[in-house]
């Protein structure tokens, strides 16, 4: 993994708070619970039926009973809890997670979400993102800010099948985080060693530059 990519995930990890129901979608997201502190009081969901996940193991340490919904293996702490997946989506379309991170193929400036389908390409389904994208208090996105091709993704209006409207309030890249606002995408901070015009020129759409200096992670 890139080290711009690394410290995407370490600057997503410090969203976090203690005493949070926080999702991790398949992706990047699923590497953000290895840079966790170790004694911080948060409860990571899986919506595969299992909450209070540890840190992710390797094949020869790991209960291979025990995976998230991406097919990680994760580890159980004290009060980790097992139910069927009826009871996990409850949780949440009840509102109950304050916090889901998901990978994405796109973002608009409005914050719509594309994340489950290329067409043409074979997908196994959404599986819980239109859920997920809907149903959490607040939606963080981690992805590269450009695709392999060096095409944007963050976009003025999305091209692929959407995977929710306007749910996304935050975008976490490898170049940049910005937030998703009534008044548009604003740069909230700076990869260390890239400009704001690096940044600018990797987004088709247009961004607000905040009032003061910009932070650099």
């Amino acid at each position: 993994m890139s080290d711009a990519k690394t410290r995407l995930i370490r600057r997503a990890a410090r969203d976090i708070q203690p005493g949070m129901v926080v999702n991790l979608g398949i992706g990047l997201p699923t590497q953000v619970i290895n840079h966790l502190p170790q004694d911080m009081a948060v409860c990571l969901h899986s919506e595969n039926g299992i909450t209070g996940i540890g840190p992710t193991l390797s094949y020869e340490r790991a209960d291979r009973n025990l995976i998230d919904a991406g097919g990680a293996y994760v580890s159980p702490l004290p009060g980790t809890a097992y139910f069927d997946s009826a009871t996990s989506f409850a949780l949440v379309r009840g509102g109950r997670l304050d916090l889901t991170m998901l990978g994405a193929f796109e973002v608009s400036m409005r914050g719509d979400l594309a994340n489950w389908k290329i067409p043409g390409r074979f997908t196994p389904g959404a599986g819980g993102g239109m859920e997920l994208a809907q149903k959490a208090r607040k939606v963080a996105i981690l992805t590269t800010h450009c695709d392999r091709k060096g095409k944007p993704k963050i976009l003025r209006e999305c091209s692929l099948p959407l995977t929710a409207g306007a749910c996304v309030d935050r975008i976490f890249t490898d170049m940049a985080v910005i937030d998703v606002t009534p008044e548009g995408l604003v740069l909230r901070e700076v990869l260390e060693g890239l400009s704001v015009e690096d940044v600018i020129k990797a987004t088709e759409a247009p961004l607000i530059l905040p009032d003061g200096d910009i932070i650099r992670f």
